[in-house]
């Protein structure tokens, strides 16, 4: 890839900003029917297994990353964003508070350079565009360099469709040639930036000068606690467990990677998740995939991310069954956590690390606190426990964002129809993650807000009250 923009790239880029700006200005006067039915339409378009199948194998074929028949149900994400959409408001007063004699007004970011993954070619660029629609926005892509063929098919088919729509095809435009030295130039000319992918991509958002939004790491982290203690609930935690490590083959942020299980439940629970799928790795196969997944200094080694068990298998130099969903490693216990223990760590294939705990759940939130520290601190973890208390502690304990119970954390952490959490493929981590917010990255996002305040009746409690036990007479006396 190029190190340095040409004059010619720089020109192009100047060119499709200036289209971008103009569509803005156009979709800046659309009201709110106008505005969903534009949603409507570009997320039918893309929903249509007709195209979301079959692109779903290009994206497979191209990047070499993910499973065919999972990566399908990518779309539901899709369907999830146009029913949030559908559901706000985005034009004019979006809200009003009497009681404090405020109203909010929604106004469009503008011009948005969003960073398109390579574990979400798609996804990414449909997702968004819908939220961006729906704020009156326009949206620059700039597709990973090993996805950008699958990336620009995307968007042309949003493109023809807003053109039927009678709406402007430069709403959403894709770079045909990205590099990193292009993307950074994008970046410098736009009113907002949205970065989905590694620490060095949101880092290099955030150095732009531009105002961005961007996702952290994941290594997600699931308690199983001492109430999991029936075939009944095993099952289901496993099944889930299976889900959300499986899906496009463990590619994604949100997956599955370590599993904390209480010892009076260890075995039933290993057994559930057999029956799910889970092949088990004996301590010499343990460390063959060790050795293909990450080098010397623990760096996770490229050709082994997001693929099949089989082939997960066949690269450390053994097999195993046809069918076998994952892979589950014996990860042990607390002391078999950290830096230098790498299945401790985010996996992002068809790799599972399971851990047993003992004891008093505090030694759980130990667990959980220390792979953390490993990577991932800010992103996700869930617990399958039907002790209340247990879900409190560990919502007051985890640094995470998001925190899912009973449900996988790949479906559910980046919205689901059985949650409420907000649908986006962009999950802010915090300042734990290195980001700026801690939230899923949706509709709000992608708007600018204008408050209008009305004067009030005072309202300020006396120096006394104020101050408390602090107070002293003559406090505003100098």
């Amino acid at each position: 890839m190029s190190k340095e923009v040409t004059a010619e790239q720089i020109q192009m880029l100047d060119e499709m900003v200036a289209r971008a700006k103009a569509a803005a200005d156009i979709i800046a006067t659309y009201d709110q029917e106008r505005v969903d039915r534009l949603c409507q339409a570009v997320a039918a378009a893309v929903c249509d297994m007709k195209f979301w199948g079959p692109m779903c194998d290009e994206a497979v074929d191209e990047t070499r990353l993910g499973d065919k028949v999972t990566k399908r149900n990518k779309r539901n994400k899709v369907k999830l964003i146009l029913r949030d959409c559908l559901r706000q408001k985005s034009v004019g007063i979006i809200e009003e508070i009497p009681e404090k004699g405020l109203v909010k007004y929604a106004k469009p970011v503008g011009v948005i350079a969003t960073l398109v993954p390579t574990t979400n070619p798609c996804l990414t660029p449909a997702g968004q565009v819908v939220y961006a629609i729906k704020a009156r926005d326009v949206l620059i892509c700039s597709p990973h360099p090993r996805a950008k063929n699958v990336t620009n098919k995307c968007i042309n088919v949003i493109r023809e469709t807003l053109v039927r729509e009678g709406a402007p095809a430069d709403i959403i435009q894709g770079i045909a040639e990205p590099s990193i030295a292009l993307t950074q130039e994008l970046m410098k000319k736009v009113n907002l930036v949205i970065a989905t992918g590694g620490r060095p991509m949101v880092k290099s958002a955030y150095s732009s000068g531009t105002p961005a939004y961007g996702s952290g790491a994941g290594n997600a982290t699931v308690i199983i606690d001492e109430t999991a203690n029936t075939p009944e609930r095993q099952a289901e935690a496993a099944m889930n467990s299976r889900i959300s490590k499986c899906s496009d083959f463990g590619s994604g942020c949100s997956c599955d990677g370590n599993l904390l299980i209480h010892e009076s439940v260890y075995d039933g629970f290993v057994a559930a998740l057999v029956k799910e799928g889970a092949y088990l790795a004996n301590e010499e196969e343990a460390e063959k995939l060790k050795a293909v997944m990450w080098d010397e200094i623990g760096h996770r080694l490229p050709n082994t991310v997001a693929i099949s068990p089989q082939k997960l298998a066949e690269a450390a130099g053994f097999t195993i069954p046809d069918d076998r969903k994952f892979i589950a490693v014996t990860g042990g216990g607390k002391n078999d956590i950290g830096k230098e223990h790498y299945f401790s760590s985010e996996k992002l294939t068809t790799l599972l690390s399971l851990f047993k705990y003992e004891g008093e759940f505090e030694n759980a939130l130990d667990m959980m606190r220390a792979i953390f520290e490993v990577g991932g601190k800010g992103h996700s973890c869930g617990i399958y426990s039907w002790n209340d208390e247990h879900i409190h502690r560990l919502g007051m304990a985890a640094p995470v964002s998001r925190i899912m119970v009973r449900q996988p954390n790949n479906r559910g952490n980046s919205g689901s129809s059985t949650n409420g959490m907000p649908p986006t493929s962009s999950m802010g981590c915090g300042t734990w993650g290195g980001n700026i917010v801690s939230e899923n990255i949706a509709l709000k996002h992608y708007m600018n807000t204008t408050w209008v305040a009305r004067p009030l009746a005072e309202d300020m409690p006396s120096n006394k009250e104020l101050f408390g036990d602090f107070f002293k007479e003559g406090m505003d006396e100098e």
